[in-house]
C-alpha cells in the first residue's frame, strides 16, 4: 500500500478545518495540490474519505474510521524522528506533558520541579487544557504524558491511577449554610450553579451530579478554574471542585465550604500515556517517578 507521509498530512488537514480551502492555507500549499493528495489516498483505501456539508466538506464513516490511525501514523514518525535525534545527540531530550487544568494549578507544577532536579538534561514543557484536550494531545502523539481524571476506555491509552481527587462545594464565604450540618443537594435547587466550559471533566462531574438528583437549576458558564473562584466568592452561584484546586482559598477563608450528605466520590487522578508505538525512556521515567513520588507524598 503506497500512503504517504503527504497524504496523511493533506487528509488531516481537512479534517481539522473542515475544507479543503482551510488545508491549504495551513499546509501552506495550493488547493489542486491538497485535492490530489486527498482523491490519492482515497484509491489506496478503496473508500470515500469526505463528503459534502453545506459549503464545506466533513469525514465519511470511511474518514472517521481511518483518522485515529492517520494521527498514530503521523504522531509515531514525529516522535520517532525526535528518538532519533535524541540518540545522535542532535537535539536535547525533551518530555512534552499535558495536564488538565486543575492538576496544572495545583501539583502538577511541584511535580515537574522534583522530576527535572533528578533529570537536569531533560527539558519540559507543559501545555494545560480541559480533558478533551488533553486526551486528543495524547492520541495524537503531540504530547508524551499526561495528568488527568479518569480517561475513557481505549486500547490506545495506558492510565494508571496515582492519588484521590476528593470534590468539595464552594459558595460565598458568607453564605449562611457555610459550617452549618452536611446539607442536602436539593437544598441548592434554587441556586445558580457555575460550570466550566464544554469538554472539561469538572463540568461533566457537575452536570452529571445534578443529573442524578433531577435537579435543574439556573447555570452560568466560565471558562476556568480561577472565574469560577472569583464567582463563588462574590456570591454569584455555587459549584464543585477538586479541593486541590481551592485549597488556598478555603484556608484563606476566601470562599466558603458547603458540606454536603450526599457528595460526589473521590475520583482518582491518573498519569497517562500512548499505548501505541515504543516507550520513550523519559516518559518511562516520568511515569514511575510520578507514581513512586505521590505514594511517598
Amino acid at each position: 500500500m503506497a500512503i504517504t507521509v503527504t497524504q496523511l498530512t493533506a487528509f488531516l488537514a481537512v479534517v481539522r478545518g473542515g475544507s479543503v480551502t482551510a488545508a491549504a492555507d495551513e499546509l501552506i500549499v495550493t488547493q489542486p495540490s491538497v485535492s490530489a493528495a486527498i482523491a490519492a489516498l482515497s484509491r489506496e483505501l478503496g473508500s470515500e474519505l469526505f463528503e459534502r456539508a453545506g459549503r464545506g466538506i466533513r469525514p465519511t464513516a470511511a474518514g472517521i474510521a481511518f483518522s485515529p490511525y492517520a494521527e498514530d501514523v503521523m504522531g509515531l514518525l514525529y516522535q520517532g524522528r525526535r528518538a532519533a535525534r535524541e540518540a545522535a545527540a542532535v537535539a536535547a531530550s525533551k518530555l512534552k506533558i499535558a495536564a488538565v487544568t486543575t492538576a496544572a494549578e495545583s501539583f502538577v507544577p511541584p511535580l515537574m520541579r522534583a522530576f527535572q532536579q533528578e533529570h537536569p538534561g531533560l527539558e519540559l514543557a507543559l501545555d494545560v487544557g480541559n480533558r478533551q484536550m488533553v486526551l486528543e494531545r495524547v492520541l495524537a502523539h503531540a504530547a508524551d504524558v499526561a495528568i488527568t481524571g479518569r480517561p475513557p476506555a481505549d486500547d490506545r491509552l495506558i492510565a494508571m491511577p496515582i492519588m484521590d481527587n476528593q470534590i468539595v462545594c464552594i459558595t460565598s464565604p458568607d453564605d449562611e449554610l457555610v459550617g452549618h450540618a452536611p446539607i442536602k443537594a436539593s437544598t441548592l435547587a434554587e441556586r445558580a450553579w457555575l460550570l466550566r466550559e464544554e469538554g472539561s471533566g469538572t463540568r461533566a462531574l457537575v452536570e452529571g451530579y445534578l443529573a442524578e438528583r433531577e435537579m435543574s437549576p439556573v447555570t452560568l458558564t466560565l471558562g476556568s478554574n480561577g472565574a469560577i473562584k472569583q464567582a463563588a466568592r462574590v456570591g454569584l452561584g455555587v459549584s464543585l471542585l477538586s479541593r486541590a484546586a481551592v485549597q488556598a482559598e478555603l484556608a484563606a477563608g476566601l470562599i466558603g465550604e458547603l458540606v454536603l450528605e450526599d457528595p460526589p466520590p473521590s475520583r482518582p487522578w491518573f498519569v497517562l500515556q500512548s499505548g501505541v508505538g515504543p516507550v520513550r525512556a523519559p516518559v518511562a521515567a516520568f511515569v514511575s517517578f510520578v507514581r513512586t513520588a505521590v505514594a511517598g507524598g
